[in-house]
C-alpha cells in the first residue's frame, strides 16, 4: 500500500482541512479546556507544544507501511477551528485498517459537527485502499459513541487501553 494523504473535504456545513503547523495558535485555544481530557487523559497543549506536535504529525509517520492523516475542522458559517478527525492507515492481514478518531471543542460540541465530520472521514476512506475502520472509545463517552453509531462503526467485545473496539468493514 503506498502512502495516503489527506486531502480537503467539504460537507454541507464544514470543511476538513489537511492539518498544517500553522494551525497549532488556533487549536490550541479551541482544544484548551481540560474538560476534553476526562476520557483520554493528560492535559491541554500550550501553543508551542501543539506547534511541536503538529510539526511531528505532518512530517508523517517514520514507519513507511502507516500513513498519518489528520485534518482540523472548521465551520465555514463562522470561519473558525471547531476540531479535529484524524485517522492512522496501518496494514493487516486483512487489508489496510483505518483507527479514526475526533475532538471537538466544547464550545462547538452538541451541534453535530463530530458526527458529519466523522461520517465524512468514513465516506472519504470507503473511496481509499482501506478494508476496515476502527475506533477505541471510552465506554462512559456516550457522545463517542453516538459519533461511531452514526459513521456507521458498532461495537466489539475487544478492549483496548480501557477502551471498547469499535469496527466497520467498508473494503470489498
Amino acid at each position: 500500500m503506498s502512502t495516503l494523504a489527506p486531502q480537503a473535504i467539504s460537507t454541507k456545513r464544514l470543511d476538513l482541512l489537511p492539518l498544517r503547523v500553522e494551525h497549532a495558535p488556533e487549536m490550541a485555544t479551541v482544544l484548551s479546556d481540560p474538560a476534553l481530557h476526562t476520557f483520554i487523559g493528560g492535559t491541554p497543549d500550550t501553543p508551542q507544544a501543539l506547534r511541536s506536535r503538529y510539526q511531528r504529525m505532518t512530517a508523517g509517520s517514520p514507519d513507511p507501511a502507516i500513513s498519518w492523516l489528520n485534518w482540523v475542522i472548521r465551520l465555514r458559517d463562522e470561519s473558525c477551528l471547531t476540531g479535529t478527525v484524524q485517522a492512522t492507515i496501518s496494514p493487516s492481514g486483512h487489508g489496510p485498517v483505518a483507527e479514526i478518531a475526533w475532538v471537538v471543542g466544547p464550545s462547538w460540541q452538541g451541534r453535530g459537527i463530530a458526527t458529519e465530520a466523522a461520517r465524512e472521514l468514513v465516506d472519504w476512506l470507503s473511496q481509499q485502499p482501506v478494508h476496515t475502520v476502527i475506533a477505541h472509545i471510552h465506554p462512559e463517552h456516550r457522545a463517542s459513541a453516538a459519533v461511531a453509531t452514526a459513521a456507521g462503526l458498532t461495537p466489539t467485545d475487544e478492549w483496548h487501553d480501557g477502551e471498547i473496539r469499535w469496527h466497520r468493514t467498508i473494503g470489498r
